[in-house]
């Protein structure tokens, strides 16, 4: 019997709360997430079937490092993985508490898709505008060589991408913010 698995999956900035189901289906189906590794790769190892809670939280490392995990394992959340700035918790699901939650509050939760919006939807939007735009707009008019064609399509599927991305992110993360409001 397999030990181990990796998964690909890929969940954006405003997906933590469908990679947290995915991640508790996992774990109700006998495999605990080990660790993340770049660009979408989930580790998971064998264990017994439970329902397990898993929250994400975004925080950079700071001077208040050791009180942060404290605080989480003071009410009874399991830290153990770290991938680019979001932290992974877990904690056995309890009969008594329906949908545990790491935050206490909505102003909390509106606090971290605050967090994720500076650090990474806005400067993924300063790229956008500081490099792809002028780069995409530059190459529609100097398609006049093979490579020129080349960087003419690079920076057209790079407009899209980005585009796409920014777009889905943004609303995402404005209806998170909305929900979280009228909660």
């Amino acid at each position: 019997m397999k030990t181990t698995k990796t998964m690909f999956r890929i969940f954006t900035i405003a997906d933590y709360e469908q990679e947290e189901q995915f991640l508790r289906q996992q774990h109700q189906n006998g495999w605990k997430l080990k660790r993340i590794t770049a660009f979408g790769f989930y580790h998971f190892e064998a264990c017994t079937p439970e329902d397990v809670v898993y929250r994400l939280d975004f925080r950079t490392k700071g001077t208040d490092w050791d009180s942060y995990f404290q605080l989480f394992s003071d009410y009874g959340w399991e830290y153990f993985s770290a991938f680019q700035e979001w932290n992974y918790f877990r904690k056995p699901a309890n009969a008594t508490e329906e949908n545990p939650e790491i935050f206490s509050d909505n102003a909390s939760k509106r606090e971290l898709i605050r967090r994720v919006s500076r650090k990474r939807l806005i400067p993924l939007a300063a790229l956008f505008l500081c490099c792809v735009l002028p780069n995409a707009v530059q190459q529609i008019t100097a398609r006049s060589n093979p490579f020129g064609t080349f960087l003419f399509w690079f920076w057209m599927a790079m407009f899209v991408l980005y585009s796409v991305s920014i777009g889905y992110c943004g609303w995402r993360l404005f209806l998170l913010k909305q929900k979280y409001k009228n909660e």
